[in-house]
């Protein structure tokens, strides 16, 4: 008894529509996940950046300049050759000149410690510092000037001159209250921080030293 012949063409056709069916499912399937994959990855991205605003911003900032202070000083270079421990005569360099000095204090934020406890908001904050210290040199005023040519000023003169009239004018804003007032303008200005995420209505800032 023979067997029935079977059809090759028509077994053919069968296996190439159900590779490509197949094939199709497959892609199907693959976009699916990639777009998943890709609401994930953009619902991760936006709960993070939602995340950083909770620490107001701090990070991005860096240092805050809450209070500068502007002080004119007079500088005197005097130098004249001595001989003996007696001056010479004709060997006297002598100037006088002043400078504005601007001096900035403030704090770096990456020191500032928080917290959240209940209805309060505890914020720990490090001594207030020097941030700068820069001379303005538009203000340069000279009121005596006298250089002999037998002893001429140096620029390592010139250069401990300018260094101690910065010095100098550091410590007269220090104990005329710089770090004091960077201090006390840090509160406010950290308060318009915080009340820009929190209702300082519901909630109370107490700032205390680190």
């Amino acid at each position: 008894m023979q067997e029935p012949k079977r059809n090759t063409k028509k077994d053919n056709r069968l296996l190439e529509y159900t590779k490509r069916h197949l094939t199709r499912k497959i892609i199907v399937s693959l976009l699916i996940v990639l777009a998943l994959a890709a609401v994930v990855i953009g619902l991760r991205k936006t709960i993070l950046s939602e995340s950083k605003t909770t620490k107001i911003g701090f990070e991005d900032i860096g240092e805050l300049a809450t209070q500068s202070a502007y002080c004119t000083q007079v500088s005197v270079t005097d130098s004249s050759r001595k001989l003996f421990g007696a001056k010479i005569p004709f060997t006297q360099s002598k100037y006088i000149f002043s400078y504005d000095v601007i001096i900035k204090a403030g704090f770096d934020f990456g020191e500032i410690e928080w917290s959240e406890n209940g209805t309060s908001i505890e914020v720990r904050l490090p001594e207030a510092k020097i941030l700068s210290n820069e001379i303005d040199l538009e203000s340069f005023k000279v009121y005596h000037e006298e250089e002999s040519i037998y002893n001429q000023i140096t620029l390592e003169d010139n250069n401990e001159a300018m260094a101690e009239l910065k010095q100098k004018a550091e410590q007269e804003a220090i104990d005329s209250g710089l770090l004091d007032n960077a201090r006390s303008n840090a509160e406010i200005i950290l308060k318009g921080f915080f009340g820009n995420v929190y209702d300082l209505d519901e909630y109370a800032i107490v700032f205390k030293d680190k």
